[in-house]
């Protein structure tokens, strides 16, 4: 049984179905309608700011994308395409691309030097609604708005209290981000769309310690660009402050004077989950090894989530895992 529907929790109950295994999904709320659609989707294996025990995870679950993206639209019969390829990101001086702006129109660099990086992105809401309906043309059992109350474990079953009736698992896997009873803390992020001017050229991603610019290329959403984000000890609070989307804006328009036009289209806000290392707890709770984790991915939810499906669906298989899972072990804390 898994708690939580995000895009953590959904990718895990379809590589579990694939392999055979009865799946029931528990949601407080609505599927896929808290963080999982609220992200940028850069799929960021080498963003300087993520830290370094995080990356063959990263690099794991990059492999395993289009195999995850493929399998998401056999079910739904929808395609995801990846929105872009290609990344600029801010760094040190020493490989830094001669004429970065050739490559986006109107780039100011000014004190960045830019690095030119094989990283893919997708749209998050695409991905979102095909996800949902992959899991719904299987034998899934998507539990929307119930509630995990209480759980009680023995040493071959879990029994858990719920809004609206007890149940009994095997195992409970905790997916359930900033909502989570484990050692996760929320960091509320701000962002915005605009629309991308047509004499505008961006095919990539533009990243920088401060902001940055996530074009979409193609599906429901192309033609936008997403900026971001901000990071805040907010708690639970998801209001967007005017202020903060006037900054990000700014600072975008800083570094892409071409955006100065652009037709703001709206913003919203989500939770990541953080942990304070930030890494993600995967693993057996301590002295609780019916009780599963997957939960802490922070800013790298939408790229972590095809490895995070893998390596827990090994865990609970007796394989062994693909990385070594110690450092994400909720023992460290």
């Amino acid at each position: 049984m898994i708690a939580g529907a995000g895009i953590i929790g959904l990718s895990l109950a379809l590589e579990l179905d694939r392999r055979g295994a009865s799946v029931t999904v528990l949601d407080a709320g609505s599927a896929m309608r808290q963080t999982s659609s609220a992200a940028a989707g850069m799929l960021a294996v080498d963003d300087p700011a993520n830290p370094p025990g995080l990356l063959p995870l990263s690099r794991l679950s990059a492999s395993l994308y289009p195999a995850y993206l493929d399998r998401v639209a056999e079910l739904s019969g929808t395609h995801i395409p990846f929105q872009t390829t290609a990344t600029l990101e801010s760094g040190d001086a020493a490989n830094a691309l001669p004429h970065p702006r050739e490559l986006v129109t109107g780039l100011q660099s000014g004190e960045h030097h830019f690095h030119l990086l094989e990283e893919r992105s997708v749209d998050p809401r695409q991905l979102a609604d095909a996800l949902l309906a992959a899991v719904r043309a299987t034998r899934i059992d998507l539990r929307e708005h119930t509630a995990l109350k209480r759980l009680a474990a023995s040493s071959d079953s879990v029994r858990i209290e719920t809004s609206q009736e007890p149940l009994t698992a095997s195992y409970l896997i905790d997916c359930m981000g900033s909502w989570s009873p484990a050692p996760v803390a929320p960091r509320k992020g701000q962002m915005l769309a605009v629309a991308i001017p047509p004499e505008f050229d961006l095919a990539c991603v533009v990243r920088t310690p401060d902001i940055y610019i996530v074009p979409r290329t193609a599906g429901p959403n192309a033609g936008r660009a997403i900026l971001g984000a901000t990071i805040e000890d907010a708690g639970f609070d998801l209001t967007v402050h005017s202020l903060d989307i006037l900054t990000l804006n700014a600072k975008a328009v800083k570094l892409l004077p071409g955006l100065a036009q652009a037709e703001f289209l709206e913003s919203w806000s989500g939770l990541r989950p953080a942990t304070k290392d930030g890494l993600p707890i995967l693993g057996q709770a301590p002295r609780q090894p019916r009780y599963i984790l997957a939960t802490g991915h922070f800013r790298n939810g939408i790229l972590l989530a095809p490895a995070t499906a893998h390596v827990i669906a090994q865990l609970l298989t007796g394989e062994a895992a693909s990385v070594d899972l110690e450092p994400f072990s909720a023992e460290r804390f």
